[in-house]
């Protein structure tokens, strides 16, 4: 009967120890197809590579974001670029939803949607923007993931998908917004090894970087017409300077030597909803 018992535990504790050991379930919600991509694209490759299931969700239909087209053959185009972004990156799924660009609201049935999407993955991590952003769909789709952090365990809300057993761990991407509060870097990820990975799968969306963005800050002449040259534009644009609290936060992890050498990375901070892991856990969570 000891023995028995014991046995019991073993598997028990095996379940809950979630990410320690086995395949890890993620799921990335942006507010627009290409989201994802730029905030968790280099650490959803190195989660791939390492046999975990990773997928994106576009909120919205992408439908606005450009200055030539926009409608149904903008969403058309832009899920037809998320579905190749999905392929270079060697992630499981890439959904865009159907609601309008730049009309999100964090009405009941998003929330909804939210939910059920975290449900029907059976997410073990979940990634958002924070809900303070210069673009009113980056703020709401952070509200949303919000209100669904706690919802997806509880089996009356959406009761036609049935709740997950345990909160999923809930994180922010990385911004550099400072009110109400700064981005605090909980876990960095160098990504260093996969950053032209990351870039051609950013390459996939052309109608935002080399025609949309380009033309919003007034660069558009600047996009090389070359592809390879292009890409190589694309790449220098999306460097940029590592703040201080991340500098210390990949000396924290791969320390001083190695950290010195960093010159791409992402970084998330982990939301006060949801399972709240210690820092190392996370550490072994996210890939190095």
């Amino acid at each position: 009967m000891r023995k028995f018992w014991f046995v019991l535990l073993m598997v028990v504790l095996a379940v809950c120890a979630f990410g320690q050991t086995g395949q890890l379930r993620i799921i990335a919600f942006g507010a627009h197809p290409d989201d994802c991509d730029i905030r968790f694209g280099g650490t959803a490759i190195k989660f791939a590579r390492q046999g975990h299931q990773v997928k994106f969700v576009a909120v919205t239909d992408g439908s606005a974001g450009h200055h030539e087209m926009g409608g149904g053959m903008l969403a058309q185009r832009r899920r037809a670029e998320a579905q190749e972004s999905a392929k270079r990156l060697g992630i499981a799924a890439y959904e865009v939803w159907d609601n309008p660009d730049g009309l999100l609201m964090p009405t009941l049935e998003v929330r909804k949607q939210i939910i059920r999407a975290i449900r029907e993955w059976k997410a073990d991590i979940v990634l958002g923007p924070r809900p303070n952003d210069y673009h009113p769909d980056h703020r709401y789709t952070g509200v949303l993931v919000q209100d669904a952090a706690y919802m997806v365990v509880v089996p009356n809300i959406v009761s036609d998908t049935p709740a997950l057993r345990q909160n999923p761990i809930f994180m922010y991407y990385e911004d550099r917004f400072q009110k109400p509060s700064p981005f605090r870097p909980d876990v960095v990820v160098a990504i260093d090894d996969v950053w032209e990975a990351k870039v051609n799968a950013l390459d996939a969306h052309v109608s935002q970087f080399y025609e949309w963005l380009p033309w919003v800050d007034g660069i558009l002449p600047q996009v090389p017409k070359d592809p390879a040259a292009r890409k190589a534009w694309l790449a220098k644009r999306r460097e940029g300077r590592i703040p201080e609290a991340v500098r210390v936060a990949l000396e924290r992890r791969y320390g001083p030597e190695k950290a010195r050498a960093v010159q791409h990375y992402e970084a998330f901070e982990l939301c006060e909803y949801g399972r709240q892991p210690s820092r190392e856990e996370l550490d072994r969570l996210f890939p190095k």
